[in-house]
């Protein structure tokens, strides 16, 4: 803390901020007209990723009406500024949340800010990660400092082991289905537990990924060796890495709110509806008491099974499920199929590195074998930025985090799921069970 406002307010320095195209010009466009500058620029940092197109070949381009601005002044804006930018073509371009880790930019007990929801992805490493918008990005770039409001705390435990099959992606959505979309109003969430811990950090960053859907200002793992490994040796990390182990929850810590879910419980989880909330085991059906507006978005009946639902496309990928791990897992259940007749499937890497990675394990030759598309890194259709999209009124299945209405085009019915259940789904050209397909 640098200093207190007054009540639960407080100053407190930020270590890390990143900007992405979308508003990273604006923010530093508006800094400098006021006359400042970035207070010390080798701690801010930029990643082409939320327009850029996805597509082999995109050179420079933008599938956005009018993107191609966004494109071009942010990376002018940068170059005058001075900071980090991690450009269309350079090796390290990817998602920001993927890139990142990746780098060993973010590092236990940091502060970490970015104008984005997901950046709460990043408190797997046991840093205070959180999204803020454009106005708080300059403040944060002009004196190096934030006001924030003391927020709440809450401790999630997952108890006992996962079933095989099932996966973070499950995890967090059983979580927001059993305590609603709201329920994470206000605090800051510590995900613990044996479930958590024997996450590899790959699966906690799906974990706290998906804590903004949760309405959490944040989620938070405590780092232990798996964060340490992860990091040694990373550009950005120290060497030697400091001792961060004593970065945890007392044993006696009290929170402001608890919940414990049992991890045996968690079956693999798919999207019905039009929130994150609308989730369901993948072997059940539509609640009875579902509310109209997102079954009629939908275009589903209460008490109608999920699994067996025909899709029109599938998509892996975005910040939540585009890491190598995911992508080997998916490919693991695809070796050998075919995506079904008229199903358009995508698989989009999170990083210019993860998709190295996996070429260099034969990954891209399974995906494109089985019917996939194999994309260049970036956002792509986990959101629509205009441009390129799905058919209007297709139902995808979809590895993202959101299934808000119209969120990957205008009509579009997503049900968020696993890369598992999307890869197993795309081969039976409807919503599968992957347990099914792994047998």
């Amino acid at each position: 803390m640098v200093a207190p406002l007054g009540g639960e307010a407080a100053l407190i320095a930020i270590d890390r901020i990143f900007l992405h195209e979308r508003t990273g010009a604006a923010a530093l466009n508006s800094l400098a007209a006021a006359g400042r500058g970035v207070a010390d620029p080798s701690r801010v940092f930029c990643v082409m990723d939320h327009i850029v197109d996805t597509r082999p070949g995109r050179g420079d381009a933008t599938l956005m009406p009018g993107g191609q601005a966004f494109i071009t002044e942010t990376r002018a804006a940068c170059r005058a500024a001075g900071i980090t930018l991690f450009d269309v073509g350079d090796p390290d371009q990817g998602i920001v949340h993927v890139v990142s880790p990746e780098l060993g930019i973010v590092l236990p007990g940091c502060t970490l800010i970015a104008p984005d929801s997901h950046t709460c992805t990043q408190g797997a490493f046991g840093a205070l990660a959180w999204g803020i918008g454009s106005s708080e990005a300059e403040h944060a770039m002009a004196t190096g400092t934030l006001r924030v409001a003391r927020p709440k705390t809450m401790r999630v435990t997952f108890t006992g082991a996962l079933r095989p099959g099932v996966t973070p992606k499950d995890m967090i959505l059983a979580l927001i289905a059993h305590h609603g979309a709201g329920g994470g109003k206000g605090h800051v969430v510590e995900f613990t537990g044996a479930a958590v811990c024997d996450l590899d950090m790959e699966g906690r960053m799906t974990l706290c990924n998906m804590a903004t859907e949760f309405s959490a200002m944040t989620g938070i793992i405590a780092p232990d060796e798996a964060t340490f490994a992860y990091l040694a040796g990373r550009r950005y990390a120290p060497d030697p890495l400091p001792d961060w182990s004593g970065l945890r929850s007392d044993a006696d810590a009290a929170f402001d709110a608890e919940i414990a879910i049992d991890a045996g419980s968690i079956a693999p989880m798919v999207g019905w509806g039009t929130s994150p909330e609308h989730s369901a085991p993948i072997d059940a059906a539509v609640p009875e008491d579902a509310p109209r507006r997102p079954l009629d978005y939908m275009g589903l009946a209460p008490g109608q099974p999920l699994a067996g639902l025909p899709i029109d496309a599938a998509f892996i990928g975005s910040c939540t499920n585009s890491r190598l791990s995911d992508l080997r897992r998916a490919a693991a259940l695809l070796r050998g199929h075919r995506v079904a007749p008229g199903v358009v499937a995508l698989c989009v890497p999170g990083s210019q590195a993860v998709k190295r990675a996996a070429e260099a394990e034969g990954l891209d030759r399974i995906f494109t074998d089985a019917g996939f598309e194999w994309r260049e890194s970036g956002c792509s259709l986990c959101f629509y930025a205009g441009g390129e999209g799905f058919k209007p009124g297709s139902r995808v299945i979809s590895s993202t985090n959101r299934n808000f209405e119209g969120r990957q085009g205008p009509g579009i019915r997503t049900h968020i799921a696993s890369p598992e259940t999307v890869a197993a789904s795309a081969i039976a050209g409807e919503i599968a069970d992957p347990r099914g397909l792994a047998a």
